[in-house]
């Protein structure tokens, strides 16, 4: 049983506001919005939100807080008090471990927005045409010393955080960095806004033009809601366990969402005017962020300035989602083996620290290495794509799915009265979410991700 608390439910919300709102929500909801159409791709992506993704919070905020503990530790303890299998604490273990594999690689990610923001401070991070702006980030790629230093700094500041506790530190740290976010999101809208290219943003973002809806954007949509609030590997049942009686979890979950993606429309208001004014490619793939926009920095007067705002947003972004993966794991391990936090911090930031090297090296040292090359879909992968890929395209949905039926199908629903609420016949609906169209939407986005 946790003995650890939020201070209230505004830092709940900010908790896991942050969780939600990473690089899914800053980096890749612009790209992906720019690679599948626009508006149509918007408007799927806020169905699946509310159809999936807000069902399956709402389950693991609920598991989390009647479980008072870690993910396997929570699922085990709904499982016994309602008499369902104690083999269901699986998924809980499931969890962990891909929370562990994620963030080896978030924090390499996490270390690039730092060494451009430092970059950016300098004078740098703008270019003067795509070719330059490609030829120096494939140098930063090409770079492991530069990449492993970067990365090892992300991990360090991550596991500062959690080694504080919830309170002295997750709390503390949130309640700075989630307005620090919103304030620069803010602030880059504003410049935005005098670009020349709002209209064409906003068009491109909120008129649905449904002649570029296909089965591969629809589940595309699904997918990155699914993906970048965060749902499927335990982190809001952990968030949850610290969370009082007070809080309503439904209006909690709700809440969350939107903020969430209100940062991601945020975002794309942000990036796609400076785009379209400078006549460049919304559809700029993950290269938008690292190579696409430091051309239309290069182009603006005071662009290392704002490139540097820019990049220190995407740090405070990754960063929040960091810390509550990394406390998935460290609450798992003070649970299961009695070590102290510290300790516990230490172990995970040294050892994914480490597993975090062969995604640094997938870029240069072993960017030639396909270690499951027999093996179809990833006989080109990198170290990163199979981790990647089997992060992103298995163990997730797969947790999803599990989570969903284990509420919705066994006598495990049952918490839902006591922890939802609600009317009956909300909560039956909501019981109906999870045994039917969760399990079938995440379902299509694992097929879709396996073929």
């Amino acid at each position: 049983m946790t003995a650890q608390s939020w201070s209230g439910r505004a830092a709940f919300f900010l908790a896991t506001v942050g969780s939600a709102v990473g690089l899914g929500s800053i980096w890749k909801f612009p790209y992906m919005v720019g690679e599948n159409g626009g508006g149509a791709f918007f408007l799927l992506y806020l169905v699946g939100l509310a159809l999936a993704v807000l069902p399956l919070m709402i389950a693991e905020f609920a598991i989390g807080r009647a479980g008072q503990g870690s993910a396997v530790g929570s699922i085990a303890r709904v499982a016994e008090k309602t008499g369902a299998s104690a083999a269901w604490k699986a998924i809980g273990g499931w969890g962990v471990g891909a929370g562990f594999l994620i963030l080896s690689f978030y924090s390499v990610f996490g270390g690039w927005t730092i060494a451009f923001a430092v970059e950016a401070a300098q004078g740098g991070a703008t270019a003067a045409n795509g070719a330059a702006a490609g030829a120096a980030f494939e140098a930063f790629l090409a770079d492991p010393g530069a990449m492993t230093i970067w990365h090892a700094v992300f991990m360090g500041a991550t596991a500062l955080v959690v080694a504080g506790g919830v309170s002295g530190g997750l709390e503390r740290a949130l309640t700075v960095l989630m307005p620090l976010m919103f304030v620069i999101l803010g602030g880059l809208v504003v410049y935005a806004a005098f670009s020349g290219g709002m209209g064409a943003a906003l068009s491109f973002l909120f008129r649905p033009d449904f002649s570029k809806v296909t089965w591969e954007v629809a589940l595309n949509a699904v997918g990155l809601g699914f993906f970048s609030i965060g749902v499927g590997i335990g982190v809001m049942i952990t968030y949850a366990a610290y969370a009082g009686r007070e809080i309503a979890l439904g209006t909690m979950a709700v809440s969350a969402i939107a903020a969430d993606t209100f940062a991601s429309v945020l975002a794309g208001l942000a990036i796609f005017p400076i785009v379209f004014a400078h006549g460049l490619d919304p559809a700029g793939g993950p290269g938008l962020m690292f190579v696409t926009l430091p051309v239309a920095f290069g182009q603006i007067a005071g662009g290392a300035w704002l490139a540097f705002a820019f990049f220190v947003l995407l740090f405070v972004s990754a960063l929040a989602s960091a810390i509550s993966i990394m406390e998935l794991i460290v609450a798992w391990l003070m649970e299961r083996d009695g070590v102290r936090r510290l300790t516990a911090t230490i172990w995970v930031s040294v050892f994914a620290g480490f597993m975090g090297l062969s995604t640094v090296w997938s870029f240069n040292l072993l960017a030639d290495v396909h270690p499951l090359a027999p093996f179809g879909v990833l006989k080109e992968a990198t170290f990163f794509g199979v981790i990647d890929w089997l992060t992103s395209n298995l163990m997730l949905p797969v947790g999803g799915i599990a989570i969903a039926l284990f509420l919705g199908w066994t006598p495990a629903g049952a918490i839902l009265t006591d922890e939802v609420g609600g009317t009956g016949r909300g909560r039956e609906a909501l019981r109906w979410l999870l045994r039917l169209v969760v399990p079938v939407a995440i379902g299509a986005v694992l097929v879709a991700g396996i073929a």
